[in-house]
């Protein structure tokens, strides 16, 4: 199928997004008319490192390369996310921070954990995230006060890192440590009583400034919107803390110490029903899960960094980091009964239970840096290597299944102890993988990247290991000194393990490992003197090995609901557009726009079905103006296109438009700046039905009103 032979509805700010991304070729050589002869070289690339009113443009990702490496000199998309403009949007968590980048949309939020996915693909909670390029155990809100940019590496980058899914990573990249005193004071809140108290102080600890500091400690209570059905609001409680300490041991070495824990205790909303009209079921403010019902994480990461500087042009880094992640889980696992649609009448199934979880997620790497010349070829190289060590157990005692309740009549909290469970299971591996990447400079106007990478996945059992061989290639063409096209091939390695799932009807099944391909031809633009970053790709993925999770249409005897397999292929392809920087003095503005087709190819019943959550078209865009030197305004919208809620395609989620604004004065008092902010989100009371399945999808809250405070010493 042609990518654009469908026909389609195109909202407002999909339109006005192209319009503009689409006049970055014509500018560009308009702007480059009589630079012929100028090299590459003697451009400064402009990269905004500090924390200002134009810091909406952001030259490097780390992450991207193993590196900071420029990204005109990355053939690969990548959107940065500042932390400045998210404090502008007064972000919460990490579903708020990936709204500024529309290859990213939102799955279910259930069990206080949120899901995403790039380019349709849903990233793995153990491999789609990365806290400075060492994996995560994201099964949890992510928290963001710590973090300076959020990182989107799109397509596969299991060339650097191994194991990952086929839509890209999610590198979080955290504050560090400043020579500079800082000491900021926050606070925030909106119309349902929420409050967050937020520190951040850094600083050198001794005269010589050999040593460094930097920590952000937090305390949230949230109350939602929606009720349960007793009338009551669920409720989140978070404590977050965080330091990272840098000693320079010699001129040459430099050693980074990190930890933060966090405790995050909520009540859970597993999300909204839909009928087979894709309507909600019992209205948009319903919570079905029992008000007893809670999760209950604590978190911790503990790493050590350390970076020799074997001359001017070597280094060598290396690295480790401890996850420890603990979660009690007392849920009520509500559900419709089979062939029911009217819980009012008919009423619905609890089945309790509480289930003790332990992850450990133990990382490291070493990395070889280097640039050198041969031949007149520059070379900017990478050697290294990375390990996961895994490790996962579970306690649990059920209550009585498919306890049959009405609504308005809540069940009593059950006797339920996971310690009384004298079965427990455990899971564990060990992945390894060994990387080599080149990124040669040949002459002013082109580059070739070249790379590959061996892994292997140690798991105890016959048939458990999985080996892998991911290579990566890029051309970059640069035609101006402003601009780039480039090409790349890469491919992804995803392990599936095991399906664990009581009520999947493959409970217990191996599964293969995913391999994903992609293809990918993009440009990117540095326009008015470097301060507006535009970006375009296209790009076509395939997967085989593909796994599914399908819900069936009617429970099994024995109360197994759905069934996951592997068959076929998934194809996936599309294009994007971006914009981030400074358009006019005043006017700063980060907006992006996708397309996408994507579908199943397995032969089966799901054959030419499109996933859950990938939606045709998205897009957004926040702007800054600046009325005055004190007084600033804020104005975004996010499309998010029309996508279906199940992997039949039988039950449709409309597309949305949800527009936001905000402004913000600073006033100096005693010395200190100080700053107010007033922010509107969903400003017109828009009805819309976010990530998720018929079964547990979020429910876009309507018009709501956040205040904060911040104050800087």
């Amino acid at each position: 199928m042609s990518l654009l032979s469908r026909s389609f509805k195109v909202s407002p700010i999909c339109v006005a997004v192209v319009s503009a991304l689409t006049l970055a070729p014509a500018v560009a050589v308009a702007e480059d008319e009589g630079s012929e002869g100028i090299s590459t070289a003697n451009i400064e690339r402009i990269s905004v490192t500090g924390r200002s009113f134009n810091d909406y443009k952001v030259g490097s990702a780390s992450g991207a390369m193993r590196g900071d490496i420029d990204l005109m000199d990355t053939p690969q998309s990548v959107a940065v996310i500042p932390d400045f403009v998210t404090d502008e949007q007064l972000a919460t968590n990490l579903s708020e921070v990936l709204v500024n980048d529309s290859s990213v949309t939102g799955g279910s939020e259930k069990w206080n954990r949120q899901v995403f996915s790039i380019r349709g693909f849903e990233l793995s909670s153990g491999s789609g995230y990365l806290i400075n390029g060492q994996q995560q155990w994201s099964h949890y809100v992510q928290p963001i006060e710590t973090l300076q940019q959020v990182e989107v590496l799109k397509g596969p980058s299991s060339m650097l890192y191994g194991q990952s899914g086929p839509g890209g990573l999610i590198n979080m990249v955290t504050k560090k440590p400043t020579t500079e005193t800082i000491f900021d004071l926050g606070f925030d809140t909106d119309e349902h009583g929420s409050t967050r108290f937020q520190l951040d102080a850094g600083g050198a600890i001794n005269e010589a400034e050999t040593i460094r500091y930097r920590t952000v400690l937090v305390k949230q209570d949230t109350k939602y919107w929606r009720e349960y059905q007793d009338g009551s609001n669920q409720e989140r409680d978070r404590w977050l803390g965080y330091l990272n300490l840098e000693f320079d041991i010699t001129d040459d070495l430099l050693l980074s110490l990190k930890y933060d824990h966090t405790q995050d205790k909520t009540g859970i909303d597993r999300g909204g029903w839909l009928d087979s009209d894709g309507e909600l079921i019992g209205g948009k403010d319903i919570i079905w899960d029992q008000p007893w019902a809670f999760t209950d994480n604590t978190i911790s990461n503990m790493g050590a960094d350390i970076t020799y500087f074997i001359n001017d042009d070597w280094k060598v880094k290396a690295g480790v980091n401890d996850q420890q992640f603990n979660r009690q889980r007392l849920d009520s696992s509500p559900s419709l009964m089979s062939g029911s649609e009217d819980p009012f009448t008919d009423g619905y199934y609890v089945s309790p239970f509480d289930r003790y979880d332990d992850w450990q997620h133990k990382t490291g790497y070493v990395d070889f840096v280097g640039n050198f010349s041969t031949g007149g070829l520059e070379h900017q190289f990478l050697l290294g290597a990375n390990m996961l060590d895994y490790y996962y157990g579970q306690l649990k005692e059920s209550g009585e299944k498919k306890q049959v309740v009405m609504p308005g009549q809540p069940l009593p909290k059950p006797d339920l102890d996971y310690n009384r469970d004298e079965t427990k299971y455990e899971s564990e591996y060990k992945h390894y993988g060994f990387y080599i990447q080149d990124l040669i400079t040949i002459n002013d106007e082109w580059q070739v990247l070249a790379g590959v990478r061996y892994d292997e996945q140690k798991k105890d059992g016959a048939g458990n290991n999985s080996y892998a061989v991911s290579p990566k290639f890029g051309v970059i063409y640069s035609p101006a000194a402003n601009g780039s096209i480039y090409v790349n091939y890469s491919k992804s390695f995803t392990p599936q393990g095991i399906v664990n799932d009581e009520e999947d009807v493959n409970n217990g099944l191996n599964l293969d490992p995913e391999y994903g391909e992609q293809y990918e031809i993009g440009t990117k633009w540095e326009l008015f003197d470097g301060s507006l970053l535009l970006t375009g790709a296209v790009f076509d993925i395939t997967v085989s090995n593909v796994t599914v999770t399908q819900q069936l249409e009617a429970t099994t005897p024995d109360g197994k609901q759905t069934i996951t397999t592997q068959s076929g292929e998934q194809r996936h392809k599309g294009f994007e557009m971006g914009a981030q920087g400074q358009v006019s003095d005043k006017w700063f503005m980060t907006g992006s726009m996708m397309f996408l087709d994507a579908e199943y190819a397995t032969g089966d019943s799901l054959d030419g079905m499109t996933p859950i959550d990938a939606p045709e078209w998205s897009a957004n865009v926040w702007t800054r103006y600046e009325m005055t030197d004190n007084l600033a305004f804020n104005f975004g919208a996010i499309y998010v296109g029309e996508r279906f809620a199940n992997t039949n395609n039988t039950v449709t989620k409309d597309g949305y438009v949800r527009f936001d604004m905000g402004a913000a004065y600073t006033m100096d008092v005693m010395g200190s700046d100080v700053s107010v902010r007033l922010n509107v989100k969903n400003l017109f009371d828009e009805d819309y039905l976010a990530g998720g399945t018929t079964t547990d999808v979020t429910v876009g809250e309507g018009r709501h009103f956040g205040l904060a405070l911040e104050a800087k010493f």
